[in-house]
């Protein structure tokens, strides 16, 4: 028998007290209505009570988030480029061409944002990537 509930998805910060959402001034709130089968409310309730403190309007938001980054679509993006003159010999990140002192080569700004290849972290490793590469990752993106 399908059971029927009222979720509330909250925008909003979390207290670090309790766990639930907090509304500020000129936060918006949507109501949605949605129809779950017994187990999909049986599974809501247990997440919500062990991981949100009860609170299923951050438990939906948690699964969505989750979801979205598994499907490799929320994470780091690439927002742009910063050139950068080398002082000593450095490879493309990219395509591995060597490039000699003096050269310049475009360092990738990092942003939070949602895409196909949304990163989960930010690469700690040295990132330089020549201007043919960057053509081609910015005309793909396009």
């Amino acid at each position: 028998m399908p059971l029927s509930g009222k979720i509330i998805v909250e925008i909003g910060h979390r207290s670090t007290q309790t766990g639930r959402a907090k509304l500020g001034v000129g936060d918006r709130v949507k109501r949605l209505n949605f129809t779950l089968d017994e187990e999909a409310g049986i599974l809501l309730d247990q997440i919500s009570e062990k991981y949100y403190h009860g609170n299923k309007s951050l438990t939906v938001r948690a699964a969505l988030e989750s979801l979205a980054t598994h499907l490799g679509h929320a994470g780091w993006v690439i927002a742009g480029y910063a050139p950068m003159v080398l002082d000593h010999e450095e490879n493309c990140h990219s395509c591995g061409t060597e490039y000699a002192g003096g050269e310049v080569l475009y360092r990738p700004v990092f942003q939070r944002g949602n895409a196909p290849d949304a990163m989960q972290q930010i690469p700690q490793e040295s990132w330089l990537d020549c201007s043919k590469c960057v053509e081609m990752r910015t005309a793909v993106s396009a």
